[in-house]
């Protein structure tokens, strides 16, 4: 082997500013995730804590026993009184007490509507019987040829469904990097490709758009409508 072969195979030494440089970008890797995360968890914590903090009685508050504030006492307080509530309403009396707020809610005009729209909401994300939100699909959005990722929420309501002579599904597209803002569409069964990888993941390959890739596998369930071609 020659000299010049020798050059070519051997990686070129780096400087002390690239090694600086290198090392400058690793910290930034380390620490920014978990820094990050923690300012967001703090900020949670914090509204949590102006919210629910005064309403604490004095003398059940920590604070007023000590001269400073203590984190997290509110976050605590309000799981603790959400646990409670759901424990009460187990109970006779406390299902006599929702039959009781719902038929009163039911008869105020503007109000009904909005509480039954969040209940269905919320009742349909909580529900561990419930495939909303389950699977994550490959549709052609916002015209054919163009693709993305959108969740599948269940089927449509039968008067839409009724308007169509083959299966459809609901799906929610969501917009980058805000998920929580979306388009719902409904695509045909044989045009939607079912993907093999969970919520979570495919939430994450949204919000990063497109940098954070998804660990599992990438093949689409048998059936469905074909992958863009490569």
């Amino acid at each position: 082997m020659s000299d010049h072969d020798e050059t070519l195979l051997t990686p070129p030494k780096r400087t002390l500013l690239g090694r600086i440089r290198g090392y400058f970008f690793a910290g930034i890797l380390i620490t920014g995730p978990i820094t990050i995360t923690l300012y967001i968890v703090w900020i949670l914590v914090g509204y949590v804590d102006n919210a629910v903090t005064p309403l604490i009685p004095g003398p059940y508050n920590p604070s007023s026993y000590v001269p400073f504030s203590i984190p997290g006492i509110g976050l605590i307080t309000a799981l603790l009184v959400l646990t409670l509530i759901g424990w009460l309403t187990t109970g006779l009396l406390g299902r006599w007490l929702i039959r009781l707020s719902e038929s009163l809610l039911a008869r105020m005009p503007v109000v009904r509507n909005i509480y039954s729209t969040i209940k269905q909401i919320m009742e349909t994300m909580l529900s561990q019987k419930s495939n909303a939100f389950r699977q994550c699909a490959l549709v052609q959005w916002p015209r054919p040829g163009m693709w993305t990722i959108g969740f599948v929420t269940g089927d449509p309501a039968p008067e839409i469904s009724s308007q169509f002579d083959q299966k459809f599904l609901s799906v929610y597209v969501p917009t980058t990097p805000n998920p929580t803002s979306g388009y719902l569409i409904f695509v045909p069964t044989s045009e939607a490709t079912i993907l093999d990888m969970s919520v979570e993941e495919g939430l994450k390959y949204v919000i990063s758009t497109g940098i954070v890739h998804p660990e599992s596998g990438a093949n689409a369930t048998a059936g469905n409508a074909p992958l863009p071609p490569k």
